[in-house]
């Protein structure tokens, strides 16, 4: 249950303890006004819009749940985390944050405007809902006291009803599906039959044991915690994570029950709304990995009869190289405009991105009754990336990625024909912001399976449109034939403005995003008009007028006051790099004020785009993130300041510090230069590999006066087969991971420095014991630190009170060690 009672949460808690043991016991601490009201403003809907384009679904939720949501007990089992309470999932599916509830629910019908509330029962717990193919229908889980319902409900009508007799089961995801064009869900049931769960022995039934009986193969880091340690721990993933496969009419609500219950991962359902493919976890489980990589057999149900037909056992994959993809059969997927054909990728070259070969990938094809062999469609030079089907025929866009170079590439092949010459639409870096296509757009076909939306020979590509200038999203229209593009729509330089999709079948009728530094993000349509006689390059072809669908209000008028600025500069070595600079309400032109930096730095295989501007956050309507709100107390933002890394992804890492450095140089140098910040009084933050940035600065420059780094990696030799794009392990490059460990440079960490931890961080390499360690080390060598360690939190923080108290935490901090500091002592003469 939960970390309560298990040694690794026990040294946490002991480890802070004995270390912090001087600090005050002061619980939660909250920041003052108006930093408190605007982290506790509300959030405006999430949306969704059905596949017809013609309903959008509004999604109330809050932003921070309180403690009391985070801290329900779990197990921790194989990579999962499940709550026993309610036979659901803790984490989220990616497992940075913990599973939310959603507020409310309403329909909002485009054309007329009406929104419709949904009635919930008081207390309800609403997951995301997902429409029906026809976008007539959409289903829910609702969590209660012990169990997840299944709710379904009407568009017409607006009304929602939960289904008596089914007990979902969402621990391993995929619980609710729509079989395609008939009105029946597919769903994981929690099974009839299940009994009590397992209990764990008070008093242990002998070592946790892990063993490797030779053969060679680097693999990926996990967290040892959440794997499986016991005989118990499988007894207990199997109790919580088997379901039982049913379907429900939509209309009586009649419940089957199709097979056994077994152990399901993926489970997909054929666009002929009769064939799934399942795929079922098999024995012995695996104590080094997690269940995404154990043992498992894939096999096509037919719901018609419940047979099973076999396609392939797979062994646990736990030695599968860092960025490398397993062995045997994977990515299995549908054929979208088949009824029922499989398609699926095997590796030519052992899964390592290493090894030299022709090419990486062969693709297969089998069609029921799947007692034939599977037939070669053709190989891919690089890896695999996925299949985008046209409505009809054998054509599709073949996407493939090359790990060494950051490139990608799409292709027009017909898998009908594999012998006909593939057409070459796309190649480029995928670090090639500027030169991005766009992606194409799909639409739903009647049995709920995506195809690509072609108009009389032509896509529809939509992207971020990213420029020197920041990004400008776009709508094009993109003729196969000759491989032209014309632009429909591209957001005004004022605003941020995205498509989101059509309305309805007409595809002069544009759904966008939009939303500026004055104005909150609402969905507006915009109805293409007359050609343009002259349109400059880049610029729209078709004038358009916009109408706001919905008028969500500005939650936070007081921010509005903040002003922002796209900033650029260059590297010492000529590396193009920008910034977004901040300054709080009331700022005068001309004063020097003190600031904090933060960044996050990415890596790059060509410095010519490692400086190319992303997103648009001058343009985006502001709502501070948690170290924004130092924006309130009087600080400018150094924000999201460009950090590359540039270099062969093979050894880029062996200049990490002297580019962390000149990264570093030049924002300070850059702000400074505007005559906005204080080179005195300047502070820096980052989280996660960003934390580890802010550490090696202050131990490697003077250019700070304190850090507050959140949820870090310290220390690289704890993951010893790789970290962000370094691909060789510590036995290879051991002076490349001792120069990147703040940890074996603590004894220049000479400025303060904040570290903050969530207690179960689950995120691979960034274990909560990282932060102590650090600590301990700085304190022992008589640096001056603070340790925080947040309960129950994952690597992002999720609770209200776990946010508010990081906030109060780092004013603090930066308010003694940055603002209020007081000024350096000069240099000696001949210091460097």
């Amino acid at each position: 249950m939960s970390t309560r009672g298990k040694p690794f949460a026990l040294f946490v808690v002991c480890a802070v303890v004995a270390l912090a043991a001087a600090a005050a016991d002061v619980g939660y601490q909250q920041p003052p006004e108006p930093l408190l009201s605007v982290l506790r403003a509300p959030l405006n809907p999430a949306l969704r819009l059905d596949p017809t384009g013609k309903t959008l679904l509004l999604m109330a939720r809050t932003q921070y749940p309180p403690i009391a949501r985070v801290a329900e007990p779990y197990l921790k089992l194989a990579g999962v985390r499940v709550e026993p309470r309610t036979h659901n999932r803790h984490d989220r599916a990616n497992g940075y944050g913990i599973r939310t509830c959603l507020d409310g629910l309403s329909l909002l019908d485009i054309a007329s405007g009406k929104q419709t509330a949904i009635a919930l029962p008081a207390g309800a717990c609403p997951a995301a809902p997902l429409f029906s193919p026809d976008g007539r229908h959409f289903a829910f889980a609702n969590t209660v006291a012990e169990h997840v319902e299944l709710w379904l409900g009407d568009v017409d009508s607006g009304k929602a009803r939960a289904i008596p007799g089914v007990q979902l089961n969402p621990v391993l995801g995929g619980e609710i599906q729509w079989l395609g064009a008939r009105p029946t869900l597919l769903v994981k049931a929690v099974p009839q039959d299940i009994g009590p769960a397992p209990q764990r022995s008070a008093v242990p039934s002998g070592p946790e044991v892990a063993e490797s009986l030779g053969g060679k193969g680097e693999s990926s880091t996990y967290e040892a915690r959440d794997t499986l340690k016991s005989a118990e721990d499988e007894a207990l993933f199997d109790y919580y994570a088997s379901s039982q496969l049913a379907t429900i009419d939509v209309d009586s609500g009649t419940v089957v029950r199709v097979g056994k219950a077994a152990v399901f991962t993926d489970v997909d359902a054929a666009p002929d709304g009769r064939h799934v493919r399942v795929e079922t976890l098999t024995r012995p489980y695996s104590r080094v990995t997690t269940y995404q990589r154990f043992a498992h057999d894939v096999a096509v149900l037919d719901l018609a009869d419940g047979s099973l037909r076999p396609l392939a056992h797979l062994p646990v994959a736990d030695r599968v190289p860092v960025h490398g993809v397993p062995t045997g059969p994977r990515d299995y997927a549908w054929r979208a405009n088949q009824p029922v054909t499989l398609i699926w990728a095997e590796a030519l070259d052992g899964g390592d991105w290493k090894a030299k070969v022709p090419a990486r990938d062969r693709l297969w094809s089998l069609a029921a009754p799947f007692t034939a062999k599977p037939v070669p469609i053709g190989t891919v030079t690089q890896r695999f990336a996925g299949l985008s089907w046209f409505a009809d025929g054998g054509r599709a866009l073949l996407d493939e990625y090359d790990e060494n170079r950051h490139w990608r590439r799409t292709s027009l092949i017909d898998v009908d024909h594999p012998q006909a010459a593939r057409r070459v639409l796309w190649d480029l870096s995928t670090d090639d912001r500027y030169a991005d296509p766009g992606s194409p757009d799909t639409r739903s076909l009647a049995n709920g399976a995506w195809v690509l939306r072609e108009d009389a020979g032509a896509l529809f590509l939509s992207g971020q449109g990213a420029t020197p200038q920041g990004d400008r999203p776009f709508l094009d229209r993109y003729d196969l034939a000759s491989g032209k593009s014309q632009r429909l729509f591209r957001s005004g330089a004022s605003v941020d403005e995205r498509f989101v999709g059509f309305a309805g079948d007409d595809v002069s009728r544009l759904l966008t995003w939009h939303q500026s530094p004055s104005e909150p993000p609402n969905l507006y349509v915009r109805t293409l008009g007359a050609a343009l006689p002259a349109a400059a390059a880049g610029e729209a072809a078709y004038a358009s007028t916009p109408a706001a669908v919905t008028h969500f209000p500005d939650p936070t008028p007081l921010v509005r006051q903040i002003h922002k600025q796209l900033v650029t500069y260059k590297r010492k070595d000529g590396v193009e790099l920008s910034f977004t600079l901040y300054t709080p309400p009331g700022y005068q032109p001309g004063t020097r004020i003190p600031a904090v930096l933060y960044a996050y730095p990415l890596d790059y295989a060509d410095p010519s785009m490692a400086g190319q501007i992303s997103g648009a956050a001058d343009r985006e309507f502001t709502r501070l993130r948690y170290y924004q709100t130092l924006l309130l107390a009087g600080y400018a933002i150094i924000d999201d300041a460009a950090f590359p890394i540039v270099g062969d992804p093979k050894n880029a890492y062996d200049t990490y510090i002297p580019q962390l450095i000149d990264d570093a140089q030049a924002a300070v140098d850059k702000a400074v230069a505007m005559g906005v910040v204080d080179r005195d009084r300047i502070g820096i933050t980052g989280h996660s590999h960003g934390a580890l940035m802010v550490a090696n600065l202050l131990a490697h420059t003077d250019l700070f006066r304190a850090g507050v780094a959140t949820s870090g990696s310290y220390n690289k030799t704890l993951t010893p087969f790789g970290f962000q794009n370094e691909r060789r392990s510590f036995w290879a490059a051991p002076k490349v991971y001792a120069d990147a460990s703040a940890f074996f440079h603590a004894d220049t960490i000479d400025e303060p420095l904040l570290i903050v931890h969530g207690m179960d961080d689950a995120n691979p390499g960034t274990e909560p014991i990282q932060a102590p360690k650090l600590f301990q080390a700085i304190r022992g060598l008589g640096g001056t630190a603070r340790l925080v360690m947040l309960p129950y939190e994952p690597h992002w923080y999720t609770a209200r009170e776990s946010n508010e108290d990081l906030v109060a935490e780092m004013l603090h901090w930066f308010d003694r060690y940055v603002k209020n500091a007081p000024p350096r002592p000069p240099k000696p003469a001949n210091a460097n």
